[in-house]
């Protein structure tokens, strides 16, 4: 009987194709606004956690601010004191940073030198273009060794040869530094980049180029096993107890995806929701047209009836039917939301992240329409007097 129905319903709307399109189209349009919509969230979601991942997802960052320096908390000592009392942590490497000018030959450029550890690079996972980082000897005997960010290195040194040569950098007076080598090229992680900065190892920073007292971040790595959201609470907490929330700033970059996440989730969500509501007028539609048809096979109902065919079953044929076109029209609806979201990734050059859920509620939805708005004409032709139908004109 159901694929009776099913047949009954594609003839009729095969004789009646414009009126069968004009009432698929808001079918259509709801379902690809909705699947679309959705597709884009979970691209947005998926790009935005990619673009993070780059910094890495396991690394906090600890920025005090200039109040903190009247606590003498923020010394170089303090990393190593953080993770006797936060879990989770395997590194905690203190960067002190500040502006000042790099020359070699007639060329100048002012760029950001850091102070770090040599196993700073290794923690945020930067790759060398040639040469090499410097040591742990490095950083003991405080020798004036730099590392170049890629694009520094290619202005202060356009043939390549960096590696070897010496640079001069100026804070109140000018210091020669060997470069031992020259980072790879690096995408910018929310602000931070590499490519235009300067290494040297911290001690050599502390002593031969500014004196740290408090310095300007650290950067902490979360072992494997362990959220580095909840890890970046503790450490948090730590410090409220510690100095006061008004003393640092934490970034997580993990905590940051968790958000945009969120925020993701519940815009789409509600730019969704909204374009569901085309799929009720769809709806309406697809009553008016089904009333239509009632109309216009009246007699063809009668004779059914004559011949002995329940309420129950003229019933279930118009459902069938009102719920063969929202269906076709939610499959077509798919592909429309899958071809305009692939283009909408393509043109701003993220990866497309079909959502499988977009079309679970997508199909659900067109069955709950058609259900919904073809009851009233399918109980409307079940209750037709057979003999009043078959006078029907």
């Amino acid at each position: 009987m159901l694929f009776e129905n099913i047949k009954i319903a594609l003839s009729s709307m095969r004789h009646n194709k414009l009126r069968t399109l004009l009432s698929l189209l808001g079918i259509i349009i709801g379902v690809g606004s909705v699947v679309a919509i959705l597709n884009l969230g979970q691209s947005v979601q998926n790009s935005i956690t990619e673009s993070m991942n780059i910094g890495g997802l396991e690394l906090i960052t600890i920025y005090p601010t200039g109040s903190s320096r009247k606590t003498n908390l923020f010394d170089e000592s303090f990393g190593q004191e953080l993770m006797k009392n936060v879990i989770g942590l395997d590194y905690c490497l203190p960067v002190a940073s500040s502006n000042a000018r790099v020359r070699k030959g007639q060329e100048i450029k002012t760029v950001q030198v850091n102070g770090v550890n040599s196993g700073f690079f290794e923690v945020n996972r930067t790759e060398l273009l040639y040469g090499d980082y410097f040591s742990a000897m490095d950083n003991i005997n405080r020798r004036q060794v730099v590392v170049l960010g890629h694009d520094l290195a290619e202005d202060l040194f356009p043939a390549g040869d960096a590696v070897g040569s010496y640079v001069s950098i100026f804070r109140n007076q000018s210091k020669s530094y060997l470069v031992v080598g020259v980072l790879d090229k690096q995408e910018e992680t929310l602000g931070t980049s590499f490519d235009s900065s300067a290494y040297i190892p911290f001690n050599t920073y502390d002593q031969r180029f500014r004196s740290v007292t408090t310095v300007s971040s650290f950067t902490c790595h979360v072992m494997e096993g362990f959220n580095a959201t909840e890890v970046a609470d503790e450490i948090e907490e730590y410090l409220d107890r510690m100095v006061g929330e008004d003393y640092f700033n934490i970034f997580s970059a993990a905590s940051m995806v968790k958000m945009a996440g969120e925020v993701t989730k519940t815009l789409s969500s509600f730019l969704a929701a909204i374009a569901a509501i085309s799929l009720l007028v769809g709806g309406i539609g697809i009553m008016n047209i089904m009333l239509v048809s009632v109309a216009e096979r009246t007699r063809e109902i009668g004779i059914r009836k004559a011949l002995g065919a329940s309420p129950r079953v003229i019933r279930g044929q118009f459902l069938c039917e009102a719920v063969t076109i929202t269906l076709i029209g939610g499959v077509l609806g798919i592909a429309v939301g899958a071809l305009v979201s692939y283009a909408i990734v393509e043109m701003v050059g993220w990866t497309l992240h079909f959502s499988y859920a977009a079309v679970a509620i997508s199909i659900g939805f067109s069955m709950f329409v058609g259900v919904f708005f073809g009851w009233y004409p399918a109980i409307k032709a079940s209750r037709l007097d057979p003999i009043e139908a078959l006078s029907y004109e």
